[in-house]
Formats: structure tokens, sequence, C-alpha cells
């Protein structure tokens, strides 16, 4: 006759069977949390990217279409750009037809979520000084208040807003209401960071005031037209080689400008890295004067692309900008 076996689970090894089983249970019950996505921004260039970053901190993706030592005078777009936008929440731009590229992009993107902020709205322009005989210095400008829109139907409109710090506030303002606008939820963080570096601007504003108040009514000389919000804003006066896009100046633009450094004494002249201080060299020795640097900040270090990238360059601008008229 057969003997059965019986087999016997100690009580302790049962229990620990229990216990894996509501574990498992547990585990596969709890819900399970997605963190939430950053907002996607996609910015031009430098100071534009520069300004985003200060206002989004860290509650966006702040990406350059740009590579950060290519200006938007010389871009050529790229077939990866068309997937930068495509992939973005916001895209900040300067406006004022600084980024006449982007009119293809947006629309090769077919990106139908995509908003853009244009940091130019309701900021004075100054008409463009290719479009007249005159330059910086004998421009009318449109009075506060005076929208781009409305500048553009008069004529074409000088970009280069960004060189002027009392400007960029305003600018920083836009960038702040557009990302509020994108996700509401972080408006407390965008507005303190905002805030934050409205401070740092109009600090720079004054002590950029303080230093040139003695120079103002003179004239400095560039190779390129950029920097006619920053005369302006200083009471200063800007002449230039020849109109971007421009290489080559005419005798009369030589000749022009040889006059308007004499008349100001002025000791140095300013090229823009970008393009180099040999493009100065012969003038500069004729004048007998040196060459020194304006940073138009129209491409930069990749490294000077934080908040502060801004500030430090237009500090060593002004203290370039000083040694011209006092030539230390």
């Amino acid at each position: 006759m057969a003997h059965r076996q019986h087999y016997f689970v100690p009580a302790r090894s049962a229990l620990q069977c229990v216990a894996l089983v509501l574990l498992a249970s547990c585990s596969t019950q709890a819900p399970t949390t997605t963190p939430p996505q950053k907002l996607q921004v996609v910015t031009t260039f430098a100071p534009i990217t520069q300004f985003t970053q200060a206002v989004a901190g860290d509650r966006a993706t702040v990406t350059q279409l740009l590579p950060p030592n290519i200006g938007p005078h010389d871009y050529q777009s790229k077939p990866e750009d068309v997937q930068k936008l495509a992939q973005a929440d916001l895209l900040v731009q300067n406006g004022l037809d600084m980024e006449g590229f982007l009119t293809d992009l947006v629309k090769n993107a077919g990106n139908g979520k995509l908003k853009t902020i244009d940091t130019s709205q309701g900021i004075p322009t100054i008409e463009d000084e290719a479009e007249h005989e005159g330059h910086a210095d004998e421009q009318p400008t449109d009075p506060p208040g005076t929208s781009a829109g409305a500048a553009h139907a008069h004529g074409e409109v000088n970009p280069h807003i960004w060189l002027d710090p009392k400007r960029v506030i305003k600018q920083v303002e836009n960038i702040r209401d557009g990302l509020i606008a994108a996700d509401p939820s972080g408006k407390d963080s965008y507005t303190a960071n905002a805030a934050a570096y409205i401070t740092q601007l109009k600090q720079l504003d004054t002590e950029i005031a303080a230093k040139l108040q003695s120079y103002k009514g003179k004239t400095y000389v560039t190779y390129h037209d950029f920097s006619s919000y920053f005369a302006q804003s200083y009471g200063l006066k800007a002449e230039f080689l020849v109109d971007i896009p421009e290489e080559n100046p005419a005798p009369a633009d030589v000749k022009r400008v040889i006059e308007a450094a004499k008349a100001s004494g002025l000791k140095t002249l300013l090229s823009e890295p970008q393009t180099g201080d040999n493009r100065f060299a012969a003038l500069a020795q004729d004048l007998g004067v040196r060459v020194s640097a304006f940073d138009s900040i129209e491409t930069t270090d990749p490294a000077n692309l934080q908040p502060d990238g801004y500030i430090k360059t237009m500090r060593q601008n002004v203290q370039n900008l000083e040694g011209a008229f006092s030539g230390q």
C-alpha cells in the first residue's frame, strides 16, 4: 500500500509569501507621476538668448537657433533648424526684420502650437540710416510710444535695439509677458526673475550715463552702423564707415569719417570683434589713432550666453569708448 507523502510549509515561509504578494500588489497599484515637461524655448541669437535665460531661469529649456559665432546678418538656415522649431513651444526673436530668415523656417516647421515673442513690440525706433543721406546724429526718431509696426510704415528701421539698456528693459518685459502667457503657473517665477534682471539693467544704465556724461555731444566712429540706439540714449553721436551688410566703403564715406574723427579729437576707431581690427587699420594709421572694439553682441563665445554676459560686454564697450575719447 503506497504511503502518501505530506508536505508542510513552515508558518514563517507562508507569512513571507503573503507579504510578497501584498507588496507586489501595492507596487502595481501605486499611481505613477510624470514630472511636468519644461517649456521648450528657442531663441535666435546672443542677446535674445541672454535676456530669455534671465527671465526663464530653470523653468524652461532655452535653445539658441544660431551658432554663437554666426550673426543674423550672415546666417544661412539649416534643415536641423526646422526640427528645433517643430519641437518648440515658444520662439523668441529680436524683431524689426533682424531675423529675416525666420519666415520660411517657421512655415516649414509646421508647428501649429508654436508661439512667437517679438521683443521689439512697443519700443521707440530709429529709422535706418541706409535709407537716408544723413547718419546717426542727423536722423529723426519716432516719438516715445511709437510702435515698431508704425515705424515700418514710413521707412526701414534700425533693428539694433539691444545695445541700449533702456530699451532692453522693455525687451525683457516682453519676454516675461510671453513666458507667462505660455506657462501661467510660472508667473511668480518669471516676474521675479525679470524684476531682478531689470534692476541690473537700470544699474548698468546709470553707470554708463555717469561714465559718459563728460563726453556728451562728441562723435565716435564704428565700422558698421549698429550703435545708433546707444548713441542716442547717452547723448553721443555715432558715425560709421559702411552700412550693414556692406563691406567696402566709398571714398566719400572715408572722407566723412576722417572729418568726424578729427572734429571730435577721437583717439580710437571702434571696430567689431566679429570683423577684426584690420578693417580700420589703414584709416587709423592715416589718422594717427588706435583701433579698439565696440562689441555689437551679435555673436559671442558660447560661455558668454548667460544673462551676465550682456552686462559684462556692455561694461567693456563703455570702457573702450572712454578710451576712444580720452586716449587712455
